[in-house]
């Protein structure tokens, strides 16, 4: 399987090192999962996309700390390519501003929350809807660093999960996008370093309750799975 990763942004400098940029997070993250897994990176910030749509078997879109709602030339570019992606019925799972991006640009609407941050491991649970991915009541885990949220999901959207911050955690359109706001790349480390250089931005109380989080284990790896086998499945 080879999977297109929408690069977004880039990682804080200060700790590429130490972790990679966010594709190098994804690809160790799928082919941990699975060893035959290809990632091909496309920078979308500069304008990079693919030639042909179908060169892969489906997309994931990253993170970013831009916010999909900004009048920039190349997050409506991207937002035209999702458009498109869900037009032909193209496999698209979109990770926090990629979450985002499909409501936003599929006719739903994102904001900065209210609630503020949203950092540390933040726990989701399932809707009764959720199919193969648990049953209501059940929750998962992930890793979460946002202050924009879908406030109104995309029309024919799907809600699988939801927190008391997050009212819309996981989301799905159709048999062929899959959105979820945590991010199953972060490892709790990564998130650690993060918090730290964000400190003085999130303020002391969002700060520590986020740190304390990381106490927490994640489910980033059953997650991995999620996003492989649904990119994986055959379109019904």
């Amino acid at each position: 399987m080879k999977i297109g990763i929408l690069k977004a942004d880039n990682v804080r400098p200060e700790l590429v090192k130490d972790f990679g940029e966010y594709p190098d997070m994804f690809r160790d993250l799928l082919v941990s999962n699975d060893p035959s897994i290809e990632t091909v990176n496309y920078e979308v910030v500069l304008g990079e996309y693919p030639s042909d749509i179908n060169e892969v078997d489906g997309y994931v879109i990253t993170g970013s700390s831009a916010s999909v709602y900004d009048n920039a030339a190349w997050i409506n570019r991207l937002g035209k390519f999702v458009q498109q992606l869900y037009r032909e019925k193209k496999k698209l799972v979109g990770i926090c501003f990629g979450h985002q991006m499909v409501a936003h640009f599929l006719g739903g609407r994102t904001e900065l929350s209210k609630k503020g941050w949203g950092v540390g491991v933040h726990q989701s649970e399932f809707t009764d809807v959720a199919g193969p991915y648990g049953t209501a009541g059940e929750t998962y885990n992930l890793v979460c660093s946002h202050q924009d949220q879908v406030i109104e999901p995309a029309p024919f959207s799907v809600v699988l999960a939801s927190s008391d911050f997050c009212p819309y955690s996981m989301l799905q359109v159709g048999n062929h996008i899959l959105t979820l706001q945590g991010h199953p790349e972060f490892k709790r480390e990564f998130s650690r370093s993060l918090l730290e250089l964000r400190r003085d931005d999130l303020g002391e109380n969002s700060y520590k309750q986020g740190i304390k989080s990381l106490e927490q284990s994640t489910d980033a790896h059953k997650v991995a799975k999620w996003i492989i086998d649904f990119i994986a499945s055959v379109e019904t």
